[in-house]
């Protein structure tokens, strides 16, 4: 098959994540699936919620959103970040970073992971976990540099992509990285978070129109596994020299 952008059906799209892109937040990145562009800042607080105060626990959590020009036309900006979308992905993405974090070994602190769509070509919030968590790593290079917290409570790598089944003429291939239009050609497609060891940690899916088979949901499992061998590549890149892959 040929993919409107000439990508083999195993290939991501151009990966780029920049380090350090505001002057102020922990940790910052740009990361790049592509045109899509997604900028994320870890911000530290040296408490913890109240509910988890006394607990010796701390607490990641994470805000997603879309700037009105993201996308072709105009989106009203979600001040109150309740949107359904909105609320979903922000959960998302919170439950992702935290699955990757020894939180009593934290402390009582908490790190908000703010991932803001500056661009949206599809996979935002695959960009905004593979993203948030490698500027989740470097707030806490930056704490533990100025002894805010006794060690880097990483535990794991964790990023995310998504794979879509594509028809044509009754051949059905899995695709790895979808953009915006492959998504909204396609029947089916799934988001996968994982860590490096090949575990899931969350899988969303659904076929709009159709169904898929037991055996394409596993070929979509392993098509996942290798965009997420290779996104760790890219992650280790930024913070490889404190927090390597486990190999």
């Amino acid at each position: 098959m040929t993919r409107h952008d000439s990508r083999r059906p195993d290939q991501l799209r151009k990966i780029k994540i920049t380090p350090d892109v505001l002057d102020y937040a922990e940790g910052s990145v740009m990361i790049e699936f592509g045109q899509t562009r997604v900028l994320c800042a870890a911000s530290y607080e040296a408490k913890t919620p109240s509910w988890l105060a006394g607990t010796g626990g701390g607490w990641v959590t994470a805000e997603y959103g879309m700037l009105p020009r993201s996308t072709h036309t105009r989106i009203k900006r979600d001040k109150s970040m309740t949107g359904g979308r909105t609320q979903e992905i922000s959960r998302l993405v919170g439950r992702a970073l935290r699955s990757c974090v020894n939180l009593k070994a934290l402390g009582e602190k908490q790190i908000t992971i703010d991932c803001d769509v500056i661009n949206a070509d599809g996979g935002t919030r695959t960009a905004a976990i593979t993203g948030g968590f490698v500027a989740l790593a470097l707030a806490f290079k930056k704490l533990h540099a100025l002894s805010e917290i006794k060690t880097i409570p990483l535990t794991h790598y964790i990023s995310a992509i998504s794979v879509g089944l594509y028809e044509d003429n009754q051949l059905v291939t899995p695709i790895l990285d979808l953009n915006y239009q492959e998504d909204s050609e396609i029947g089916t497609d799934m988001n996968f978070v994982m860590t490096d060891k090949n575990e899931f940690i969350e899988i969303q899916g659904t076929a709009e129109e159709g169904t898929f088979s037991r055996q394409q949901l596993l070929d979509m499992m392993s098509l996942a596994e290798v965009g997420c061998q290779n996104l760790f590549a890219e992650q280790e890149k930024i913070i490889g020299s404190f927090f390597p892959l486990k190999r």
